[in-house]
């Protein structure tokens, strides 16, 4: 049988890679989706004018992202096996539509001062496409790069912490050009929805997948890998009965909430933090400590990630929750005094946030093979869907509680930074328990039709 035909079945045949593609032309058409949807990223830099114009609580405006952020860990796991079965071309094809769609919704929304409809077009409908986009070139990934699966992953995940880099200067000049009002924040959507539709078009029309059974030339799978590489596939839903599974979704979950938290309160937690300081922080340098923040994140994916393929996916983990925990409480403890030393924390705890992300794929391909990766992934990003709304409701929460006391500054945030070292140690022993997965949850094994890299279809 031939390769376009084997692949006719699971329906990729009209985006399997023809002889001599190169491998290397798939990581922008992720790229290209994942710095798009990234934008969700640079929600922040909204809150202000929408809490001033439209009457609403940080708590309130913090809504859309969260909702976002729910279907986003929804969307990935029930469109999982879908993303798989019917590949990575139609996956971005459906983030595109709804990913923009929801930001055509929001226009309409701030448009006519209907907060909901922004919830509903941000936050809902443009979720799903956070969501189907996120998990839509991961599978593809691990395939073409299965010597560097972490490199490889990371390098598109990369695209989605480093989105906000492009957005948060883009948001804050649209909304300086059109205004911080309701007609000026609808423009600003309406471009934006406009804007990403074009770009995210050259990801769907330049994605490929490999030939089955295609490797890269000269790569040999090691035959005695480490301890939790796993020369076995497991299928979905199989693996969501495994406690590795579940100990994973909790080391994502206490990861991305610590993370989360800070990233989504950036622009006005900055503010807060030396409000009362001889340098104040203005709105504009605001949008560019968010900006910052996305730099690391992005860093982070794709540094972070690559180191995992040389030190392992478990000890990259140690360091994420572990350092992060004390970069929580240096910022926390001294932050105020030392502004650098308040970007540099942060930046620390941003660079570990994308880098779990990143290196979530490679982990579950380790303890699961490649079989229904991008299904389990998806799965396990529904820890993103809970992380989402705890990350933010915690910090927003705290915060409204303590201006209502008549707090302000840091004090505003000490009680949530508490809380997120203590995810943060939760998770680090959630990962010391990961174990091997057990042979009774293992697919019998299959003679694999062995392709090198430049070898015909």
């Amino acid at each position: 049988m031939t390769a376009v035909a084997t692949a006719g079945t699971t329906g990729y045949s009209r985006v399997i890679a023809p002889p001599g593609w190169s491998r290397w032309l798939v990581p922008p058409a992720a790229l290209s989706i994942h710095l798009a949807i990234g934008q969700a990223y640079a929600w922040s830099v909204f809150k202000p004018p929408l809490e001033k114009s439209m009457h609403i609580s940080g708590t309130g405006s913090a809504l859309p992202f969260q909702i976002a952020i729910v279907m986003l860990g929804l969307s990935a796991a029930f469109g999982g096996t879908l993303v798989e079965r019917r590949g990575p071309r139609w996956a971005m094809t459906v983030s595109l539509l709804c990913f923009c769609s929801g930001l055509l919704i929001s226009a309409l929304g701030a448009f006519a001062n209907a907060y909901w409809l922004i919830v509903f077009g941000y936050g809902f409908v443009g979720g799903i496409g956070l969501g189907i986009g996120y998990i839509s070139p991961v599978s593809t990934l691990i395939r073409w790069f299965p010597d560097r699966p972490g490199m490889a992953t990371g390098f598109a995940i990369m695209g989605f912490g480093g989105g906000a880099l492009i957005a948060s200067p883009w948001t804050t000049q649209l909304l300086t050009t059109f205004g911080r009002d309701n007609v000026g924040i609808a423009q600003t959507f309406l471009v934006m929805g406009l804007t990403y539709a074009v770009f995210m078009s050259v990801g769907v029309l330049l994605v490929r997948v490999p030939p089955p059974g295609w490797r890269p030339a000269g790569w040999v799978p090691q035959e005695k890998p480490a301890k939790l590489i796993s020369l076995h596939d497991v299928a979905a839903n199989d693996a969501i009965r495994t406690p590795q599974f579940w100990l994973l979704w909790i080391v994502l979950c206490c990861n991305v909430t610590a993370g989360i938290g800070i990233l989504e309160k950036a622009a006005p937690m900055v503010i807060d933090f030396f409000a009362q300081t001889a340098t104040p922080v203005t709105a504009a340098a605001a949008a560019g400590f968010v900006a910052v923040l996305s730099a690391a994140n992005m860093a982070g994916r794709i540094g972070w990630s690559s180191l995992s393929d040389l030190i392992g996916r478990k000890n990259v983990y140690r360091v994420y929750l572990g350092v992060g925990a004390l970069a929580y409480a240096v910022v926390w403890s001294a932050g105020q005094a030392n502004k650098a030393l308040f970007i540099l924390g942060a930046m620390v705890i941003l660079s570990f946030y994308g880098g779990g992300f990143a290196t979530i794929p490679a982990y579950l391909k380790d303890l699961f093979g490649t079989y229904q990766v991008g299904a389990i992934h998806g799965r396990v990003l529904t820890a993103w869907s809970v992380a989402g709304v705890a990350g933010p409701l915690i910090v927003n929460a705290i915060a409204d509680s303590g201006a209502g006391q008549g707090k302000s500054g840091p004090e505003l945030y000490g009680a949530s930074f508490a809380v997120m070292i203590a995810l943060l140690c939760a998770g680090f022993v959630a990962n010391e328990l990961i174990r091997p997965v057990a042979a009774k949850h293992h697919r019998p094994v299959a003679t694999p039709v062995v392709r090198t890299e430049g070898s015909p279809a």
